[in-house]
């Protein structure tokens, strides 16, 4: 690995430890040529993954498309980004257990809006009038009355 500070390609490793998410290794390093310290991460080489839209066209996963989506969904709400971000993972894992290296646009939101619906009610809702486009009042009050009667079922149980 590249010393940042002389570029010497002589280092060792001085610590490694699984980084937070589990698929990510960071190394701390010491350069033998000027004892500069750094750190280095290893990630998981992961295959590309293929979103397949509505209208047809395709374009590479992104991460940040969902953690934007739902950022924007959340604001002012009591929502940190570190919940958000664990959100993303688990629906980035969900999708590459389930894909073949296509995934349909509409599996995305199906999950988001999943995900969401445990996390914060408010936010589900902003995510799934964007997402859903409704059309008028009505298609909202079917959405909250959904809400309503599943919190009263987790009430029950």
């Amino acid at each position: 690995m590249r010393c940042p500070k002389c570029n010497s390609v002589k280092s060792s490793v001085v610590d490694s430890r699984q980084a937070e998410d589990g698929n990510t290794i960071r190394r701390r390093r010491l350069c033998e040529h000027c004892g500069h310290r750094f750190t280095t991460y290893e990630r998981i080489e992961e295959k590309t993954l293929v979103v397949v839209k509505k209208d047809g066209t395709r374009e590479q996963f992104s991460r940040e498309k969902i953690f934007n989506g739902i950022i924007r969904s959340a604001q002012k709400r009591p929502v940190s980004t570190s919940e958000i971000d664990e959100v993303v993972s688990r629906i980035e894992q969900r999708v590459r257990a389930q894909s073949d290296g296509e995934v349909l646009s509409d599996v995305i939101g199906n999950l988001v809006m999943e995900e969401l619906a445990e996390l914060d009610e408010i936010t589900y809702v902003r995510f799934a009038s964007v997402y859903r486009s409704f059309k008028d009042v009505s298609e909202i009050e079917k959405l909250l009355k959904q809400i309503t009667n599943s919190q009263k079922r987790k009430k029950q149980d």
